[in-house]
């Protein structure tokens, strides 16, 4: 066996001294293996390297770049989710592996605080760039409800529609007998079918679309769906929700949102928004540079911390009643979707969707189901209420 070569030499080494915690066996393109365990705990996870460009990437863009090579072909994985959460274990000794070059983060600050704000404009600009991909790609992985947000299971038994029809009930048990409702970012239509079988009326909106068509077709007389952003509603409603729609506001335009939710909500309202949010010891890191999913997934994104959510409220004059979390829910809600769209892997590509989409999407729901399942981020169901005068 010849020696290994110099790229090979470095990244074994620096191996050796980075990683903190779990175990990481890598194979290298010339077929070697080995094997790293730290003294800590942690995940332990196998990474395939087929072409060592996949370092000059990693190097120079962090997550972004080993997103990218991914999509190339250049490495591989036999647990996606178990290799993302040994890396996020080892973020910080990691270090520049993590987070890419500086030039690159400051690059990430321009891209996402001036030429990703989520205007009126922009908004719809970026919410195409991921709903828009079409009704029949989203039809062949989701439920049958085509819910597109965390649901909530009761037992490991329990079918990904029954949990996501779990999901909307609780919402519904929350607002109590309120029969007029106003969602904000109303997806497929998931919680107006809910609601309506509870002859409750939805005033629905979506910036979307192709979600706009498919939600008047199928929703009944008690559904009102708008082609419209959440800063152009009107009226006041005694009840209003929002799923996971806040994590695509954008920072800049948090405090507009909370304005809308109170300007919306009669004085004896109340408003369930669900959300997911990142720890909040992560919150400034995550902040000051972007992300694989920000950049190729969700563009104009971004995650706010629990405390972050809760400052915004208040300045809005709202005050939270009650926080429920359910996070390994939107863990296992993930390992599903993917599941499913592995096994949709004919009829995707049926579609015009080739390879390297393919497995961009595949590391996308691997990332987010190994960041849920060791806390990096949560989802929540907030009870807001006008705060006392």
């Amino acid at each position: 066996m010849t020696k290994p070569g110099l790229i090979e030499s470095v990244t074994v080494s620096r191996l050796e001294r980075s990683i903190s915690a779990g175990t990481l066996t890598l194979v290298t393109p010339s077929g070697r293996e080995r094997t790293f365990t730290a003294a800590k705990p942690g995940p332990t996870a196998h990474l395939v390297v087929h072409d060592w460009r996949v370092l000059e990437a990693v190097l120079a863009r962090g997550d972004i770049g080993l997103g990218e090579a991914y999509m190339k072909g250049w490495w591989d994985s036999p647990d996606l989710e178990a290799f993302i959460a040994f890396s996020i274990a080892n973020v910080d000794s990691l270090g520049r592996l993590a987070w890419g070059s500086p030039l690159h983060r400051l690059a990430s600050i321009v891209t996402n605080r001036l030429l990703r704000r989520n205007s009126l404009s922009g908004s719809r600009r970026n919410i195409m760039a991921h709903y828009d991909l079409g009704n029949a790609f989203y039809a062949l992985w989701l439920d049958k409800s085509m819910s597109y947000s965390s649901a909530i299971f009761d037992n490991a038994d329990d079918e990904l529609e029954g949990a996501q029809s779990r999901k909307y009930n609780r919402i519904l048990e929350r607002i109590g007998d309120r029969d007029r409702v106003l969602e904000i970012g109303c997806g497929w239509g998931g919680f107006i079918a809910e609601a309506e079988r509870q002859k409750r009326h939805v005033t629905a909106l979506t910036i979307s679309s192709e979600q706009y068509s498919f939600v008047r077709e199928r929703s009944g007389a008690n559904v009102d769906v708008k082609l419209q952003d959440y800063r152009q509603s009107s009226g006041r409603y005694p009840a209003i929700v929002s799923i996971e729609m806040l994590e695509a506001v954008g920072e800049r335009y948090w405090p507009r949102y909370f304005r809308t939710l109170r300007e919306r909500m009669t004085d004896d309202g109340i408003a369930v928004v669900q959300t997911i949010s990142i720890r909040d010891d992560m919150f400034q890191s995550y902040r000051a540079c972007s992300d694989y999913i920000r950049h190729f997934i969700f563009p104009g994104g971004m995650l706010p911390s629990v405390s972050r959510l809760a400052g915004e409220a208040e300045k809005a004059g709202l005050q939270i009643r009650e926080v429920y979390s359910f996070g390994k829910d939107y863990a296992k809600t993930l390992r599903a979707w993917l599941e499913r769209f592995e096994a949709a892997k004919e009829p995707i590509h049926s579609l015009g969707y080739d390879e390297g989409f393919m497995r961009g999407w595949r590391l996308y729901l691997a990332m987010c189901a190994a960041a849920f399942e060791v806390g990096r981020t949560n989802v929540h169901q907030i009870e807001l209420v006008p705060a006392p005068r």
